[in-house]
């Protein structure tokens, strides 16, 4: 009897591939901040990086089509007053990102329906709350307008940003810088890793730890950790010796690890990107030129080495798009926003088929972008897995509503006016007032800029 030494999986010949230079985002000043976040968010429409800006914070945001050179004049997300740390997309409105920065606040913008035309520096909500910078915001997963922050005051809050309300602290359970927090599948629990070594699961509602480790990676450098589908949870960080580790945990019992694997002894912190739908852990490490990919199954060593995607550029930071907006066609499982220097290039992780009708073992029901509970349901206590939808003939985005903020800040929510009964005139010249509106919010943004800054200057002239 011929003993099999290759594990069967669908997935053993996944393969990356970076696409053209036509189709890549060109001269975009990614940027410089000393963080280990991506830098990067994507969604079926939009694609968002954090950019370099005098005097502030910004990201851009731009329509998925638009690639190749990006003017230097191209409008940015400009409102926050210390640099951009983190951005994350609404998972039930493409329309909608939230961004976390230095200066402390969060903030949750609504970007026009094809992109923007003018700098944009009037969020729809800013939530205040913490009292250090917000380096993670991270929606959750089945729950409309809930977002969790979590500053360098070692505190997360969780908002409705609905009506721009802090409704959950959790306070005093974190004794250092958090590195990571991720929502389970359903959104009842998060994970969180911290600087003290320790993994923390949270049921935020009662505001308890359900369970923690101690020194789940023994090493001093950022830990990163994500839930998996099945309530397991995927760590990565560094040995006692500076060793990249992963490893799997299963939160009922964190005595001791499912299991751990040694990687390199690179220094850059690993990012993962899970996606629950084929069990697939895709590993970028800021710095690294490899993306490389495991799979998670229930057999042992239970975590499977499949492939890596190397190139020669390191990479700065890293998007990863929904499977909603792949290309089902040409059978690819995964699309990554790589970000460089100066550029943004897109890699397209593919499973070679021969035959061209739809791959549904490829293809599960994936999470839709309708939301399963409202954000009141959930402060109450209820839970709601995530609403599948099938990708069989292709997703197509539906209408999305406004965010709508009831309390500060309202979003302008009327109905825009038809114009097929103006003549050409009056378009133009209500298009040139809201040019002019918003160049003289840019104007008087700059304005506080600069007397924030004569401030400074004047304080240590003294």
């Amino acid at each position: 009897m011929i003993r099999r030494v290759v594990r069967q999986s669908k997935f053993r010949h996944v393969f990356g591939q970076a696409v053209k230079n036509d189709q890549c985002y060109d001269d975009i000043r990614v940027s410089r901040v000393t963080w280990d976040s991506a830098f990067c968010a994507v969604n079926p429409k939009f694609v968002a990086i954090i950019v370099e800006a005098s005097g502030g914070g910004a990201f851009l945001v731009l329509p998925l089509l638009k690639t190749g050179r990006i003017d230097k004049a191209y409008p940015t997300v400009c409102g926050h007053t210390g640099p951009v740390l983190d951005i994350d997309w609404c998972p039930h409105n493409d329309h909608v990102i939230a961004s976390g920065s230095e200066d402390c606040t969060v903030m949750v913008w609504q970007i026009p329906e094809n992109g923007l035309t003018a700098p944009l520096s009037e969020p729809v909500v800013v939530l205040e709350g913490h009292s250090k910078r917000v380096g993670i915001v991270t929606w959750h997963p089945t729950a409309r307008n809930v977002l969790l922050s979590a500053g360098c005051d070692n505190l997360i809050i969780i908002w409705n940003v609905g009506t721009g309300d802090a409704l959950i602290n959790l306070e005093d359970m974190h004794p250092d810088v958090i590195f990571s927090v991720c929502w389970s599948r359903n959104g009842s629990l998060i994970c969180t890793a911290c600087k003290d070594k320790k993994v923390r699961v949270v049921d935020p509602r009662k505001g308890k730890i359900i369970a923690e480790k101690d020194k789940a990676h023994e090493g001093a450098r950022p830990m990163r950790a994500i839930f998996l589908a099945d309530g397991n949870i995927f760590t990565t960080g560094f040995s006692r010796m500076s060793e990249r580790q992963l490893a799997l945990w299963n939160p009922k019992n964190m005595e001791d690890p499912i299991s751990v694997h040694e990687m390199d002894t690179s220094n850059g912190v690993l990012l993962p990107f899970y996606d629950p739908d084929t069990n697939v852990v895709y590993l970028c490490g800021k710095g690294d030129s490899s993306i490389r990919y495991f799979e998670i199954t229930d057999e042992a060593p239970y975590v499977h080495y499949l492939n890596t995607f190397s190139s020669k550029e390191p990479q700065r930071g890293m998007g990863y798009m929904p499977k909603r907006g792949l290309d089902v066609n040409k059978c690819e499982i995964a699309r990554f926003y790589k970000l460089h220097e100066r550029k943004c290039e897109p890699i397209i992780m593919t499973v070679p088929r021969k035959s061209d009708l739809f791959q549904d073992d490829l293809y599960p029901d994936t999470a839709g972008p309708d939301p399963a509970l409202e954000a009141e349901e959930w402060f109450e206590g209820k839970n709601g897995e995530p609403i599948l939808i099938s990708l069989k003939h292709g997703y197509v985005p539906g209408k999305n509503r406004d965010l709508k903020v009831v309390k500060k800040n309202v979003l302008d929510n009327k109905a825009p006016k038809k114009v097929e009964d103006k003549d050409d005139n009056e378009v133009k010249l209500e298009e040139l007032l809201r040019e002019v509106k918003s160049l003289k919010d840019l104007v008087t943004l700059q304005d506080r800029r600069i007397a924030k800054l004569e401030d400074q200057v004047a304080k240590v002239a003294i």
